[in-house]
């Protein structure tokens, strides 16, 4: 049932997914604390624009329920389609393969159309996907500069292999290694940067590279 509160939608939208409050406030730029205080404290009063248009392609609602004015509506929301295709949202973010930013568009940019059936064989849940563009040179020659890559979010134990992460305030998509006790190593595919070493703490695991594209 949706309520008219828009942090209580904003909450359930969040349980129901899965997505912890940290997370969504890093996919909109913000301190890991952000929506924690929209929620609980009611600062700040209500979300701005962009960070409202962000969260409500991110979970496939209209603005109205995020706290948009009456008189608004989303353009192009994108949902799941039913059927034979699935909408994946294609994020207005950047993962790093290069030194590390976070780079946040002004706008949405739209979905990648995948077959439902092949998602299912590869065992992937559409609500649990994102599309992002990756950054720099870092991944080459695997992923290049301006590839876009699927995002599996769903919540599984870690294990090597290419991950989109976040240290600090650095968005990444590194390889991760965990062959050493204690220790997260962000392994780049280009042999000119050096391996990154971090405890685990310091490395928070946004989701597991499972496709990509790009031009030839």
């Amino acid at each position: 049932m949706v309520t008219a509160d828009p942090r209580q939608r904003l909450l359930q939208l969040a349980t129901e997914r899965g997505a912890s409050l940290s997370a969504l406030s890093d996919l909109i730029g913000r301190n890991s604390t952000y929506l924690q205080q929209f929620i609980r404290k009611g600062s700040p009063r209500k979300l701005e624009e962009t960070d409202r248009r962000t969260l409500a392609r991110f979970f496939g609602v209209d603005e109205l329920e995020l706290g948009a004015p009456e008189e608004f509506s989303s353009p192009a929301v994108s949902k799941p389609v039913r059927g034979d295709w699935v909408d994946v949202p294609r994020l207005p973010l950047g993962a790093s393969a290069g030194p590390g930013t976070l780079a946040l568009e002004e706008l949405p940019i739209g979905a990648f159309r995948f077959s439902a059936r092949w998602l299912r064989e590869q065992g992937l849940d559409p609500r649990m996907l994102s599309a992002i563009r990756v950054e720099g040179d870092s991944m080459e020659s695997t992923l290049r500069d301006g590839d876009e890559i699927l995002v599996d979010r769903s919540p599984r134990p870690l294990r090597d292999g290419i991950h989109v992460v976040r240290t600090g305030e650095a968005l990444l998509v590194k390889r991760v290694d965990l062959g050493r006790p204690g220790t997260i190593t962000l392994l780049s595919d280009n042999p000119a940067y050096r391996p990154i070493e971090l405890p685990p703490e310091e490395v928070q695991v946004i989701g597991r590279v499972v496709w990509k594209s790009g031009r030839l």
